[in-house]
């Protein structure tokens, strides 16, 4: 069983801070679980340009708020406490932070080893399996 405290993340090598967003890696590939779970905090008043064409993503919203705004079609989503989102098709799109940092949960497949930040596409580089 693997138990973790998000205390005990902050601060580690398992956080990544960036100008628009904090990400608490708390499970990663290395756990073996098929996914990677993560806690992460979008900035006020920022906007991140993001495009998983490697992995797909579902998005819990449990604080604050903020907007989702698909490339695609310009449609934008409102996100506050409650509400999901899944980039189910690899969905290029602009995340926002509003009036207050917007706390999500996320879920990466496949997951992420840990160290991923955004290239200049938005794109998290998929890692390559080692050769057995």
């Amino acid at each position: 069983m693997i138990v973790r405290d998000i205390k005990d993340i902050i601060g580690t090598e398992n956080e990544v801070v960036t100008p628009t967003w904090t990400s608490r890696r708390v499970l990663l590939k290395k756990d073996g679980m098929g996914f990677s779970f993560h806690e992460t905090v979008i900035q006020p008043g920022t906007e991140t340009h993001i495009w998983y064409k490697n992995h797909v993503e579902a998005v819990w919203c449990i604080e604050g708020d903020g907007e989702v705004e698909t490339v695609a079609d310009g449609k934008v989503y409102k996100l506050g406490p409650g509400v999901i989102y899944a980039l189910d098709e690899n969905d290029e799109h602009y995340l926002r932070g509003g009036k207050e940092p917007l706390r999500v949960i996320c879920v990466f497949n496949p997951p992420l080893s840990g160290k991923e930040v955004h290239d200049a596409e938005g794109v998290y580089p998929l890692e390559e399996e080692k050769a057995a």
